[in-house]
């Protein structure tokens, strides 16, 4: 890898890794600076349900965020080859009844002039099932949904 190759792979593991430590943090107004106008979010095992944009997206984490009694952000393998950044991590959350559980993550960033433009989540869905409370989803029905971008045919 040459040397302007080099750069532009760490410049993007750093936005990749700030954006996540913001996210960490629950900082919503400094996650939104990392993500492009019109950055992509998906979670692969269901694409139909991605956002798009700064705002629906952290209208889309903070709809499950806001929910959990506690959070933990564990940090893993990074690995990037310019634009494309690979980052295997892991959550761990803690719902307000008490279950909990830590769902293991491999996600992919395109990263363009230095704002995430693609966000890619692959995670097991039987996994997140195996902790969340019962009935968990049902009450997203009542919420604000304008923000969902089915991304089907993008991903």
């Amino acid at each position: 890898m040459d040397a302007a190759a080099s750069d532009s792979a760490t410049a993007a593991s750093e936005v990749v890794l700030a954006m996540w430590q913001a996210l960490a943090r629950h900082d919503w107004d400094a996650l939104k600076t990392f993500l492009a106008a019109d950055c992509l979010y998906v979670d692969m095992p269901m694409p139909a349900v991605g956002a798009r944009g700064p705002e629906d997206i952290v209208t889309r984490l903070r709809l499950l965020f806001d929910r959990l009694a506690g959070y933990q952000h564990h940090g893993g393998q990074l690995v990037s080859n310019g634009a494309d950044v690979m980052y295997e991590h892991s959550e761990t959350w803690i719902f307000p009844t008490g279950e909990q559980g830590t769902l293991k993550f491999a996600t992919v960033h395109r990263v363009i002039d230095g704002k995430i433009a693609t966000w890619k989540d692959y995670w097991d869905y039987s996994s997140l099932l195996a902790f969340i409370p019962p009935n968990y989803f049902d009450s997203f029905g009542t919420e604000d949904m304008s923000w969902v971008f089915d991304a089907t045919e993008l991903v």
